[in-house]
């Protein structure tokens, strides 16, 4: 049956968990779409186990066409696939980026994404375990926390950067990115602080929400110029249905799914369109095109003493981190992988 709402959130992910709580908070009647499960799995809570995972129903495993640039491989570019999105699987660093990639952004066109436009969003945002001060919050629903875990392979890599003539850094998210350290983490009280376990967790329950998990956008509803809702199948029974938005449909299901949503809804590149046999609604050939992602390019190294995180996770070993966990919310689980990096002026240009 057709159900209405006033706004249609399609996507559940990082911004879709956002987006949904402000509006729901405002009075509004939201519909909230995710075509993956709930984020309700113990290791998407434990920030040390996110890679176990990667390959279940909880991710969307894409490869993108192999790339001359990359020897001919096919870059591997996982997504999330449940309540939370990319912050429901990812290593949970929080870093905001350099203030002059958002300044280029404004030269260049994109009013309104300055730094100093940006900055009171991510301050309103954040609520910081030990930083204040005109460039951190400490009331958001973003939680930002100190590492519980720090293993003694990321202290020595801290310790190397600074004997190689390095600065430390205290604040990747403070005056000047330069340096190395420990990252913050979105986290709290020993598990991971995704967009659902944070924004969407606070709304969840009012009568003006619905959260819909398991359904599939088939395509958007338009009315001349207009979208005005979605047409949507449950993956289980295959029942479709539409819902209605009478404000506003919201599209935030990320990088790669929206622009295919808009193009199984005739929106985009006439000729790709025709190819794919879509009928062309509205003629737009940006859709789907420039899609950029940065690359991960490990290097393994060998130490004498035994002290990896390699094999941690069988055996004895994983009880006894998992019971560390458990018990008292510490121990090797509570690491988030990535935990200490940096950021070095290599041009001389005075940014990363």
């Amino acid at each position: 049956m057709d159900q209405s709402f006033d706004y249609v959130v399609i996507g559940a992910g990082s911004a879709g968990c956002v987006v949904a709580c402000r509006l729901v908070e405002a009075g509004l009647r939201v519909a909230l779409i995710e075509e993956g499960p709930t984020d309700q799995h113990m290791f998407v809570k434990m920030p040390g186990a996110f890679v176990r995972m990667i390959g279940t129903e909880r991710t969307y495993l894409y490869h993108g066409e192999p790339q001359q640039e990359l020897g001919g491989r096919a870059p591997f570019v996982p997504q999330g696939r449940m309540l939370g999105g990319g912050s429901s699987i990812n290593a949970m660093i929080y870093v905001r980026g350099q203030p002059q990639d958002y300044n280029d952004w404004a030269a260049n066109g994109a009013t309104g994404w300055g730094w100093d436009d940006v900055l009171p969003a991510f301050v309103r945002a954040e609520n910081n375990e030990v930083l204040a001060g005109p460039l951190h919050g400490t009331t958001g629903p973003l939680r930002v926390s100190e590492p519980r875990h720090r293993h003694p392979l990321s202290s020595a890599f801290v310790k190397a950067a600074q004997q190689a003539g390095l600065p430390a850094s205290r604040d990747f998210n403070g005056a000047v990115q330069d340096g190395v350290g420990f990252y913050q983490t979105t986290t709290f009280d020993g598990q991971r602080g995704s967009t659902s376990a944070t924004y969407l967790a606070s709304v969840m329950g009012r009568p003006n929400l619905q959260v819909l998990t398991g359904t599939r956008v088939r395509k958007l509803i338009t009315e001349g110029q207009r979208v005005i809702g979605v047409e949507v199948e449950t993956l289980q029974g295959g029942a479709v249905s539409r819902i209605m938005a009478g404000r506003e449909v919201v599209l935030s299901a990320g990088a790669l799914a929206s622009p295919k949503i808009l193009m199984l809804s005739g929106i985009g590149d006439p000729a790709e369109l025709t190819l794919a046999g879509v009928p062309v609604l509205h003629g737009l050939a940006g859709v789907g095109q420039n899609f950029q992602d940065h690359l991960e390019v490990s290097v393994y190294g060998r130490t004498r003493a035994p002290i990896s995180m390699f094999g941690q996770d069988k055996g004895l070993r994983a009880l006894w981190h998992a019971a560390q966990y458990q018990m008292f919310r510490g121990g090797l689980l509570t690491s988030n992988v990535v935990e200490s990096g940096g950021f070095v002026d290599t041009n001389g240009g005075g940014r990363p």
